[in-house]
């Protein structure tokens, strides 16, 4: 009885979720082919790019989101764990043990704000400083494995930026 409730309540959510929606927009005569879904292109190509990233990081000891982990880092130091996370999108429980493992790979050092002990404070050790210098190399590596013209993916970095954008005004 319950299971049957949850679910009429969840059809009753959606319902209330997808009214009006697609009146205005024309997605053709099948708008649930697999091959126009923009969820799946983004997954499939996510996959994709992050498994060119894969060799790259993995002489480092680094795994892509721990590469991001260091973007960020390099952009700007000391950072907040809250700070990272939200610069990432992460949750912290996904984060944190991202952090320990980076900082048994040397990389950074992690202490409490001496302002504010609740707050922890990532910064990047002397090694992972120097990291930068060979990881400085991925990006043209990637593009060269990727083959696309540099204009081209400029374009759809752009059309990204616009697609997260669109999420952050449009949350769950």
């Amino acid at each position: 009885m319950n299971e049957v409730h949850h679910s009429e309540s969840r059809a009753g959510e959606m319902t209330e979720l997808l009214d009006g929606v697609g009146e205005e927009i024309d997605l053709g005569e099948n708008p649930l082919a697999l091959d126009r879904q923009v969820c799946f292109a983004l997954a499939v190509a996510s996959r994709s790019v992050i498994g060119i990233y894969r060799p790259l990081l993995e002489p480092m000891g680094l795994t892509h989101p721990q590469y991001l982990v260091l973007l960020a880092l390099w952009d700007r130091e000391p950072r907040s764990v809250k700070d990272i996370g939200t610069t990432l999108r992460l949750e912290p429980a996904t984060l944190s043990p991202m952090l320990k493992r980076l900082e048994s790979l040397g990389y950074i050092s992690r202490r409490r704000n001496e302002h504010d002990e609740r707050e922890l404070s990532i910064e990047l050790t002397d090694q992972g400083r120097r990291l930068r210098s060979e990881a400085e190399k991925i990006p043209y590596a990637v593009v060269r494995r990727l083959g696309i013209d540099v204009d081209d993916l400029m374009k759809l970095h752009a059309a990204l930026g616009q697609v997260i954008d669109a999420t952050d005004r449009n949350p769950e």
